[in-house]
Parts: structure tokens; sequence; C-alpha cells
């Protein structure tokens, strides 16, 4: 009986190790360019990977600054003339700054200015400053945008992968949020 409890609970931890081990997410060479809404990796080389608890303990400390990469949807182009066109409102962690669209694996040269601005307008041109980037769980929109600020020259990145959804499964405070103006081009 023994034996044969000890030879299930070794299939048993073969197959989870074996599952997870298929479900690890490798990082790859550059940006990611599609399918965004996937898993991620559970690193980054260069940045710390924060935990929601993590996380938390940035914002409540105010040791660091919080970038949201989450994409704004465009309003549409074939609206009826008179249709009045309202954004879906974004909740984020109160009084962090969104950059939206900045997280595409390509970005047009207007938007990686405007993610250079808006960082350094952010870290208040400290680039040993934490910047804490995110955008919803399973986004990698989030892991380029913190991949690109590494590349900026910024030394303390964190990425903090579950964004959002973690923070809003531990009932953490979200407050609305309007994107960081883009300068006149």
């Amino acid at each position: 009986m023994i034996r044969y409890a000890a030879s299930l609970m070794l299939a048993w931890i073969t197959l989870v190790g074996a599952a997870r081990t298929e479900e690890l997410v490798p990082e790859p060479d550059g940006y990611r360019t599609n399918d965004y809404r996937a898993p991620v990796p559970d690193t980054l080389a260069g940045a710390r990977v924060l935990s929601t608890a993590e996380a938390e303990a940035i914002w409540r400390a105010r040791t660091g600054v919080f970038i949201d990469v989450l994409p704004r949807p465009p309003k549409p182009a074939n609206l009826p003339a008179g249709t009045v066109w309202r954004d879906k409102p974004r909740f984020n962690i109160p009084d962090s700054i969104w950059l939206p669209d900045t997280g595409y694996g390509e970005l047009a040269a207007s938007t990686e200015s405007y993610l250079r601005q808006g960082l350094l307008r952010a870290s208040g041109g400290n680039r040993a400053k934490l910047i804490v980037v995110y955008c919803q769980a399973d986004c990698w929109m989030s892991w380029n945008a913190a991949k690109r600020t590494l590349s900026y020259g910024y030394s303390n990145v964190a990425w903090y992968p579950d964004g959002t959804d973690g923070w809003q499964r531990a009932n953490l405070p979200t407050a609305e949020a309007q994107p960081d103006p883009r300068p006149a081009e």
C-alpha cells in the first residue's frame, strides 16, 4: 500500500512538473508583435518582475512611478454623422501615468517619442528612478514597454505582469484614468 501511494505521488509530481514546463513561455529576443493577449513569460531580462503584493507595497510607499500602457480604442472611422462617441473608461492603479498604445512591438516614431517623453516626465529625468510598467494580465504590451524602457537606459525597471486584473482581484483601489497628453506634432 505504501509503495502504491508513493508511486502515485511520484507520478503526480512528474505530471505536475511536466505540465508546468509546458506552460513556461520563453522570452523572445525582440518585441512581441502579435497576439498581445496571450500568456507572457515569468521573466524579463534586466527588470524585476512584481507580484501584486510587491506592486502594492511600492505603490503605498510611493517609491516608484506606475506606467499603464493599455491601448486606447480609437474612435471608429465609419460612425454615422451625429453619433456621440464615448470612450470606454479606463480604471487603473491610482496616480499612474497612462501612456496608451506604447506597448506594441513596433512603434511609429511619434508613439516612440511619446513614450520617451512620458518616461522622462514620470522619472523627472532620473533614469535610476523605479519605473513600474503594467497593463492587464497576459498582456504582452506591458512586457514590450518594460523591455523598451530598459533599452532607453532606465536602470530600475519593474514589470507587473498581472496589471489591473491582478490589482482588482486583490480588491485594491482603482481610479478612472485619462491618457497622458500627447505633445503637438
